[in-house]
Order: structure tokens, then sequence, then C-alpha cells
């Protein structure tokens, strides 16, 4: 069995920054690709950016230049660090992992993490 666990979420001004975190667990053989997605009150999970294995990233035009996914290949963790946050990105924030483990392929997905900026 495959976990993603995540953690940095809150409460933060708009203009502030924050940084998630997602750590995979579980038998896992490899990471094919481990990105973010979020979804707002009342609107339909997007994607915010995906990292490949190979390093490909891509970004959704709404969040480009303002956050970066990064990963630490020796912890199974991915990053995602927000900056110039604003109101509209207020969201639960999902982490989402593409892996090859025990079972086969597998998509996991996180509990989510609440991000909320304040105006």
């Amino acid at each position: 069995q495959v976990q993603l666990v995540e953690s940095g979420g809150g409460l933060v001004q708009a203009g502030g920054s924050l940084r998630l975190s997602c750590a995979a667990s579980g038998t896992i053989f490899s990471i094919l690709a481990m990105g973010w997605y979020r979804q707002a009150p009342g609107k339909q999970r997007e994607l915010v950016t995906a990292l490949t294995s190979g390093g490909s990233t891509n970004y959704a035009d709404s969040v480009k230049g303002r956050f970066t996914i990064s990963r630490d290949n020796a912890k199974n963790t991915v990053y995602l660090q927000m900056n110039s946050l604003k109101p509209e990105d207020t969201a639960v924030y999902y982490c989402n992992a593409r892996v090859v483990s025990g079972l086969g392929y597998l998509e996991v997905w996180g509990q989510g993490t609440l991000v909320t900026v304040s105006s």
C-alpha cells in the first residue's frame, strides 16, 4: 500500500508564502510523477503543478512565477513553495503521485491540506 502524507497548509495574508510537503511511503519501486492539485469551494479540482521523474514540470497559468515544485528523491517527498499568495489561491491542496508499487501501477492521492489566503 502506498500513502501520501501532506503538511504545511494554514492561514496566510495576501502576499505571504507557504510551503507544502508531501511524503510518499509504502512499497514503492519508482515514482513516475508527483504533483499538486487544488479544489476551491464550489469549483472542480484543478492541476496546480506536476513534476515527472525525468524532471519535467508544468504549472497552471495562474501560478506561474509564484509557485515552485521541487523534490527530495531520497525522502520520496515533493514540496510546493507558494509565494505572493492571493485570496484566489484559497483551496484544499491535494498531493498526487503516480507510482510503480508492489501492486503495479497506482495513482494515489493525499488527504488534502487547507490553504487560506486572507485579503
